[in-house]
Formats: structure tokens, sequence, C-alpha cells
């Protein structure tokens, strides 16, 4: 062993996490997307190859390779290839406007840029302003035209990949995009560390065995699709990928591959339970159900524990900041405190606070701050939302939450999401929780609106379940028999579906847009 790789096999990188899990487990199958499975000793080979080719190709030491990539195998072997390189990736958002995508390779400096096939025409609309950018690789075309690098034609040359020497687990790893519900995205600098703190907090506190399987449909651009995609290296187990959601094809590969881990966002769960036949599939393997980023209703909840009797269910909150799980409900907890988004992960460090730092009493309602390994370096390229996301020491969220006498973290709201009406503070979210109690909802959101005579008032937007139906006067009533009465609806809008970006992100700003003012 050289000096170089023994220094880097001390330090915590992602890299170092597939190397490590190839020592030990070379032959197990690692990724399995459509009729294609490789072993951690394929990925290593492969994802060292690519490294070295990026090296040859003018990425060096925090340089910048951005990946546009549907869910696919080639996503691991690019996001591994980055960390190996010394380089910093930057996954983007496909569903993205082609303005929203010159404005993600411009501002993260990225120097190299890998897409599928189907965003050629994209990139190409744009290209001309993309001065940065040196090499474009295209992923899946049979042919390139000039000025592109045909990806597979990578894997046929005699490439040695050189380890970055002066590599360390504080140096940047990826660049993840915030959603840019109010504004421009910013890019989350998250290093190393944090992604390699975060996966062992999930291993340990989510009680991973050794050889779990699990399955991934969420976006792998996304924080918790990129991680998932990482977790596989600690577990040494099978991780299949899916390149769309699609709720039968779900249920078969958990049957047919036995998997033992599952994660959905709640929407995803709540299309799972409209499959006729979901009671039809053996699912006993699975161990774990895992969901995140955004509320799920008490009733899918049960429906979860109740189709997978063999799992702990787990509800995970945090954001791309936080390498996006800093808190966790499990377990029995899960039920007997409903509402609540849980615990602390191991490594994680937090408190509740006003806006003068000072910590709040138990119960009250304060903005919840983080400190710890798996809190983001800064927002690149941008000194003063960093000054300001860390004043006083800590990350500041932006949620509001409360913290009950156990120590279990209520989430009230976002701090730009709250109505004052009357002068009274209203936070949507717990009137998001009463609603979704009704049957009938498989989405809503609650926004404010101006009013003449309290300044605000609450405005109700609900999607129901297909073959359902309610009346505006139900869904007040319903408010009205567990909330405070200044806290219901004043209108209630039926919509077909509420209005999302890119990232699947409600955007309040949109249905506030679009509301008439009261009175």
């Amino acid at each position: 062993m050289t000096s170089s790789s023994l220094n880097l096999s001390s330090q915590m990188l992602v890299g170092e996490m597939l190397k490590r899990a190839t020592h030990k487990t070379p032959h197990n199958e690692a990724y399995v997307f459509e009729n294609r499975r490789v072993t951690f000793e394929e990925m290593d080979k492969n994802a060292s190859k690519l490294a070295a080719w990026f090296q040859g190709n003018g990425i060096a030491k925090d340089d910048k390779v951005g990946f546009m990539l549907k869910n696919s195998m080639a996503f691991p072997e690019v996001a591994f290839a980055s960390a190996l390189s010394g380089g910093v990736g930057v996954p983007i958002n496909f569903r993205l406007g082609p303005s929203e995508v010159k404005y993600i390779i411009d501002n993260s400096d990225t120097k190299v840029l890998v897409i599928d096939h189907d965003y050629v025409d994209m990139i190409e609309s744009i290209k001309d302003d993309l001065d940065k950018v040196e090499k474009v690789v295209v992923i899946g075309a049979d042919t390139v035209q000039d000025g592109y690098i045909k990806y597979e034609s990578i894997f046929d040359a005699e490439l040695t990949y050189q380890p970055c020497e002066d590599l360390t687990d504080n140096d940047a790893c990826y660049i993840v995009y915030t959603s840019g519900t109010t504004g421009r995205p910013k890019g989350a600098v998250l290093s190393h560390k944090n992604i390699c703190v975060n996966m062992m907090n999930m291993v340990i506190d989510t009680k991973s065995d050794i050889g779990d399987s699990q399955l991934i449909c969420v976006p792998q651009f996304h924080i918790a699709g990129l991680l998932l995609t990482m977790y596989t290296c600690l577990t040494s187990g099978k991780t299949v990928i899916h390149q769309d959601f699609d709720p039968v094809n779900v249920l078969n590969t958990v049957e047919e591959e036995a998997l033992n881990v599952l994660f959905l966002v709640p929407a995803m769960w709540n299309f799972l339970f409209q499959v006729p036949t979901i009671d039809d599939y053996n699912l006993s393997s699975v161990k774990r159900t895992i969901t995140g980023a955004a509320i799920i209703p008490l009733e899918v909840k049960k429906r979860i524990l109740q189709t997978f009797p063999n799992a702990i269910f787990f509800d995970n909150f945090g954001q791309s900041e936080t390498t996006a799980t800093a808190t966790s409900n499990s377990g029995e907890d899960a039920l007997r405190k409903n509402d609540s988004v849980g615990k602390p992960y191991m490594n994680v460090e937090v408190r509740v606070v006003d806006e003068n730092m000072n910590d709040v009493p138990v119960g009250e309602v304060g903005e919840i701050v983080y400190r710890g390994p798996i809190v983001m370096k800064e927002y690149y390229k941008n000194k003063e939302a960093t000054k300001e996301a860390f004043e006083g020491g800590w990350f500041h969220s932006g949620d509001l939450v409360r913290m009950d006498e156990e120590g279990f973290i209520y989430v009230v709201d976002r701090k730009k999401d709250m109505v004052i009406s009357g002068g009274e503070n209203i936070y949507p979210a717990e009137i998001e929780a009463t609603l979704y109690e009704m049957p009938e909802i498989m989405e809503c959101a609650v926004i404010g609106v101006p009013d003449k005579d309290w300044g605000e008032s609450v405005k109700a937007v609900v999607v129901t379940k297909p073959d359902h139906s309610l009346t505006e006067q139900q869904v007040i009533d319903h408010c009205k028999q567990h909330l405070a009465s200044y806290k219901k609806p004043k209108i209630v809008e039926f919509v077909d579906a509420l209005p999302r970006n890119a990232s699947g992100k409600v955007l309040k700003f949109v249905m506030q847009k679009e509301s008439n003012p009261i009175n």
C-alpha cells in the first residue's frame, strides 16, 4: 500500500467507501438496473476508469462535474467517479427547464457535463451560453454529433486511475441545489464527511443489517436518492434501481428480489395503496419502510404497518443542507407520537430558538437550528446567504417547530409560510395535518390570502382521491371540529393537482398569486 492510499483510506471519503465494500465483498451484487447486474468489484472498476478519464480531461481537485441523468446504472458510476477523481459532483434535476439548467451549470462552474441522450437538444439550445463547460459526455446515444463525447467509448480506452493524494473528508464532494420555491436555487456544498457520516447515521439508527437490499425509485439526483445510492456500500447489499416510479413494478420487484428496505415519499405510498391487488404480493422480506419529504397521514402510516407486518417504520425529516436526514420517528413512536418527526439522528445536535438565539421553553414554537458533521459546508459562491444561515454558529433551517418534554420534535411550519390573521399566528402545516385525517383527501395545501378585515385568511386547496368527493362546508366543518375556530379555512378550492416545481415540492406562492383577495 502506498502512502497516498494509506492516507486516503484513513479519511471518510465517498470513493473509499466504495473501495472498502469492494475489498470486503467484491462479488456481491451491488446494483441492478433493468437486465444488468453489477458487483461491487465491477462498479469500482468502472467508476475508477471513469475517474481516470475525468482526471485526464481537466478535472483536478475541486473542479466540477455536472451530471443530468435519469435513474440508471450510469448514475452511481458517475457519482462515484466524480468523488474518486477529487472533483465535485453536481447532480442536476432533469425536470428543470433550459434556463434553470443553464443557471445551475453556470453557477456551479461545471467543467465537464455528463447527460443522458434525451437532453442533448436542451443542452444544444443553451450551449453557446455555457462558457465554463469544456466537455459534454452523452450516455445512451448510438452516435453523437461533433462536440460531444460518447460515454460508452470511455470504457474502451486504456486508462489508469491515480488517487487524488491531498483529498480530505472535509473537502467538497457534491453541490446539491435547493428547489428554489421562492427564488434562484442555492448550491448546498456537501463534504465527503457530510455524506459518509449521514449514511452511517442511517445504517445505525435504522438498525440496518449487513446484506440489506433496497429499491431506489425516487430520483437519484435528489439528495435522498443520492444517499440511497451510496448506502449500499455500508451494507454490502443489493440496490435495485427503477428509472421511474410505477406502483405495480415496485410491488413486483420487492417480491421477485426479496428486498428488505423500501423508501417512498408520502405521495408514492399513497399511489402504492391504490393498487387493487396489493394484498396478493409476498412482501414479507421488507424489514424497513421509510418515508420523508412531506407530511404522511396517519391513515397511510397504519396502512404501511398493516401491509408490511415484518417492517419497522421510519419517518425521516431534514433538508439538503443537513445532507437529507436530521431527525427520525420510528417504530411504536411513529404512532404514539404521530404528529412528530421524532428525535435527532446520531451526530446531530439541535436547538429550538427564538429570534435572538435563546432556547424556547418546552412546548413553545421556535426555529430548529442544527450543528454537527451532517451540516453542509456553505452555499456555493453565496457568502451572504451562508453568513445568514450560520448566524450564531448554528445552521438555521427556516423550520418552525416545538419540542415536547420527551424531546420529540413537531414541525409547525416553514417560517415563510406562517399566516397572520387578526394578530394570531396560524401554521398551515397544523391545518394540513388535520385535513389529512379526512379519508377522502389525497393531497392538500393551506395558504394565506389577503383579507381586508383580518390581514390574511386561511385558504385550503384540496385534491380528493379518485372516486371520492367533498364539499367546501364538509372541509370547514371538519377543521372546526378539531381546531380553534380562527384556524379553519375561510375558503376551500378543489383542484385536480397541486402546482409543484421540478423537484416535486408544492409551490404555495403560485397558489397565493392565483387566489383572489377576500372582501
